[in-house]
């Protein structure tokens, strides 16, 4: 639900034929759809979780083809679905392990692509030097497509941010520097501002609180740590909110803390902190969302599918030709037995 992406499909779990790579916690009856691009863990509704958990116990056990520690286990069954098997691993550990993957798999990408362009933009001086066209007008020539990179980079929507009243915020990379916490009275205990651009103006400052600040701040916190972070660097994201005592105990310090300031003095600006507490704020707003979730307010997971839904279901559109979804209501039917049959049902 973070990157919007398909999570695919399996043919092992009959009851529950979503994801290649499924984690699921036999104990506590939880089980997650994890996104093979982002590692992103999705809680599945709970209607759905039951009989799925158990026969993921049961395939697992089943596969000779698995690696187990004490608390975590991995196996992959021959039809190529991953399942982790979530024992009984202290928190720390448990969340060390599980968001080491996210994190690490961005920083990879994050530097996997700084790379490339250091080695297109290198390829291309080196060759003009060795054919003696590095002028000052060529510089300005070999600049232009890395300029224009950035100026696409700048101006795309990286966040899309729905609020009840039904207007959409669109937000680029820029617009998220302008990101506060501050505490409040109501749920979930803070609130968060929101900017479009620069400076701040009535018509493009919003404040959130209680489960909008929730959502939106889980939506934005990804983007902003889009780096990842080193082994370490996740250790020492754990090793605060341990300290604090629970993820939502944590989001109430730092959103109290009269830190991370920025112009005119105004604290709580989440680009201000430093690479751990930000990744520990990421984390903290995932697992308190799954707290509720768990708690009965199943509402927000269902809310957060469908919006994943949404989304996707436009990007396929895009894909598509025009007119092909009026060609399939003109053609959804076909005769059959000199009757009328439906040729697929959604």
């Amino acid at each position: 639900m973070y990157c919007t992406r398909p999570l695919g499909a399996n043919e092992v779990v009959e009851t529950f034929p979503v994801g290649r790579r499924l984690a699921f916690d036999a104990a506590r009856g939880r089980l997650w759809v994890i996104c093979t691009r982002c590692e992103r863990w999705n809680l599945t509704p709970l209607e759905e979780r039951w009989e799925a958990v158990e026969t993921c116990e049961r395939i697992f056990r089943g596969t000779r083809v698995r690696v187990s520690t004490e608390n975590i286990g991995i196996a992959r069954h021959p039809e190529g679905l991953k399942l982790v098997r979530i024992g009984e691993p202290l928190r720390p550990e448990f969340a060390a392990w599980r968001y080491g993957d996210q994190f690490g798999r961005r920083r990879r990408r994050h530097i996997l692509y700084g790379a490339a362009g250091a080695v297109v933009v290198g390829g291309v001086y080196v060759g003009g030097f060795a054919v003696g066209l590095v002028t000052l007008g060529s510089l300005g020539v070999v600049n232009l497509p890395i300029q224009i990179a950035n100026l696409w980079s700048a101006a795309r929507t990286v966040v899309k941010l729905h609020p009840d009243g039904g207007q959409v915020i669109k937000l680029r990379l820029i617009d998220l520097d302008g990101t506060r916490i501050q505490p409040a009275d109501a749920e979930p205990g803070f609130k968060i501002r929101i900017r479009r651009g620069k400076k701040e103006k009535h018509n493009n400052t919003w404040w959130f609180e209680g489960t909008e600040a929730l959502r939106f701040a889980g939506a934005i916190l990804p983007r902003m740590n889009y780096a990842g972070g080193a082994k370490q660097t996740v250790q020492r994201a754990v090793d605060r909110i341990e300290a604090a005592g629970h993820p939502e105990r944590f989001l109430l310090d730092i959103a109290g803390l009269n830190l991370y300031h920025a112009r005119y003095g105004e604290p709580g600006y989440i680009s201000k902190m430093p690479d751990p507490t930000r990744l520990a704020v990421e984390m903290a707003l995932h697992e308190e969302q799954e707290r509720r979730a768990l708690e009965g307010e199943l509402w927000l997971l269902e809310r957060a599918w469908k919006e994943a839904e949404k989304i996707a279901e436009i990007a396929d559109s895009l894909l598509l030709p025009e007119g092909t979804e009026d060609f399939i209501r003109e053609h959804g039917e076909r005769r059959s037995d000199g009757g009328l049959e439906r040729l697929t049902e959604t």
